[in-house]
């Protein structure tokens, strides 16, 4: 768990230029004093996340001519004014972006696309979606395909973003306004509303900021197992695929087919599987449903706030104190989205590697560069992890996997694709555990359920559905088909 599991905690120091660690202002590896709201001019500005906000302002020794000055206050005035949800993604946008455009570690910069490389992608994935037509029996689930910038990825992500980050948002900013009794709620009205505000702006600026060191390294929309682009759009970062591929050894064009067969396959569950994505989804909202926050802390610190040192508020927030409580309702959700992680990641490892093995030399390499990036945890985990304080790591990809490549043996393409229709029929964790239990358990018979339910649907009569004898019809005439003796 991350120690910092709901994104409070300060953001790492960007390096300028990579100059050797020199921090911004020239200040090398020293910390200067507090400045929470990032005016100062020293290296304190940058050991906060309100730096962010007013990061490239001033001069070059940090001074702040009177145009920038106003610039600053206007937006702590926007920060302070903000009524919107739990999170101020406005700012969250603007932070990624900032971030993006500052370049990554490697030195790599964001550059719009040139026609030439978005054809590349285009035709990457076109010809995966062929490849993947042999080992699969769901169809193409990418309805378009797109390459993206880092500044693109940011854009698109955002709404889905939202919908993961919100639900636990929502919870920290209530227990920031539910630590005081009612009476004096009423009469903190303007400091419960700075405090939501802070919230809303030190989340924004947190997730901003993650987002933005994330769209450095994502090679597409499907890299944490989680559908974060819109429905039906295949997409992929040329930059990246070009950076994720350095020191591989691998020709750049295997590296950016093997990532779009991954693309693609992710596409065509998630498009033909319509439970999928709200399943995962709901195991994340699950998870933040059982949160308990530790309001102790919090309460300590609200009656202790000193208006004239706002900064002991964001100093409290970065001290654990909502660190998430082992709750079952928590437990059962992180059991089922791991478990829903590793059958997803699985079987696309499974699909992509059957599609790419007989036509790209590097596959077996590419492969397990790919596994260990997400077993070890990645930057997208790490990512996650700072901000819901939840781990996205498939831990049992390889078994899954396994049991995959054992299910495509034992039933074929359409047999196991077919578990795929309701989530009652895919394999448990304890499945994962017996692979081969599973794989060749006999299959439930269903007839006489249908025949129980074919009998109900008719008022109970086992021979309702059967077709009468000659003569014995409802419009057959009086005497008709009956014996003598009957008569």
């Amino acid at each position: 768990m991350s120690d910092t599991p709901f994104g409070f905690g300060l953001p790492p120091e960007e390096p300028e230029d990579g100059d050797n660690g020199k921090k911004k202002g020239g200040q090398g590896g020293s910390q200067g004093p507090a400045d929470p709201f990032g005016f100062g001019g020293g290296s304190g500005g940058a050991d906060n996340p309100f730096a962010a906000l007013f990061g490239g302002m001033g001069g070059p020794g940090g001074e702040m001519n009177p145009g920038d000055l106003g610039a600053a206050f206007q937006k702590l005035g926007q920060m302070l004014s903000y009524e919107g949800g739990p999170v101020n993604w406005d700012m969250a946008k603007d932070i990624a972006r900032q971030t993006v455009a500052q370049g990554a570690e490697d030195g790599s910069k964001d550059a719009s696309l040139s026609p030439g490389e978005r054809s590349a992608v285009e035709e990457a994935v076109r010809l995966a979606d062929l490849w993947l037509d042999g080992v699969t029996s769901l169809p193409s689930g990418s309805a378009s395909v797109v390459a993206w910038s880092r500044a693109e990825w940011v854009e698109e992500t955002l709404p889905v973003w939202k919908d993961l980050v919100n639900p636990l948002a929502e919870r920290v900013g209530a227990a920031m306004g539910d630590v005081l009794p009612g009476e004096m709620q009423a009469m903190a009205g303007p400091l419960l509303g700075m405090m939501r505000s802070m919230g809303g702006a030190m989340f924004g600026t947190q997730i901003g900021q993650a987002l933005g060191v994330l769209a450095s390294e994502v090679v597409g929309s499907t890299d944490i197992g989680l559908p974060l682009g819109p429905a039906g759009k295949a997409a992929l970062l040329p930059g990246n695929i070009t950076s994720f591929g350095a020191g591989l050894g691998v020709p750049e064009d295997e590296v950016r087919l093997y990532l779009a067969l991954r693309e693609a396959a992710h596409q065509r569950l998630f498009a033909h599987v319509p439970w999928l994505r709200s399943h995962l989804f709901g195991a994340v909202e699950g998870y933040a449903r059982g949160i308990k926050v530790d309001t102790t802390k919090l309460e300590d610190v609200v009656g202790q706030i000193d208006p004239q040192h706002p900064e002991e508020l964001q100093n409290a927030l970065q001290q654990g104190m909502f660190q998430p409580e082992d709750t079952p309702e928590q437990k059962a959700a992180l059991a089922r989205l791991e478990t829903a992680l590793a059958l997803v990641e699985g079987w696309v490892d499974a699909v992509v590697h059957a599609a790419a093995k007989p036509h790209l030399p590097s596959a077996d390499k590419l492969r397990e560069t790919l596994r260990r990036r997400r077993a070890s945890g990645g930057p997208a985990e790490q990512t996650f992890s700072t901000l819901i304080g939840l781990q996205l790591r498939p831990r049992r990809l390889r078994d899954a996997s396994r049991l995959w490549a054992s299910l495509t043996d034992a039933r074929g393409l359409e047999g196991r694709d077919g578990l795929w229709e309701h989530p009652d029929m895919l394999p448990t964790a304890a499945d994962l555990d017996d692979p081969d239990g599973f794989v060749h358990h006999e299959q439930p018979d269903f007839s006489e359920l249908d025949k129980m339910l074919g009998e109900a649907a008719s008022g109970g009569k086992p021979d309702a559905g059967k077709q009468p004898p000659e003569g014995e019809g409802p419009d057959a005439a009086p005497g008709e088909g009956k014996g003598d003796g009957d008569r």
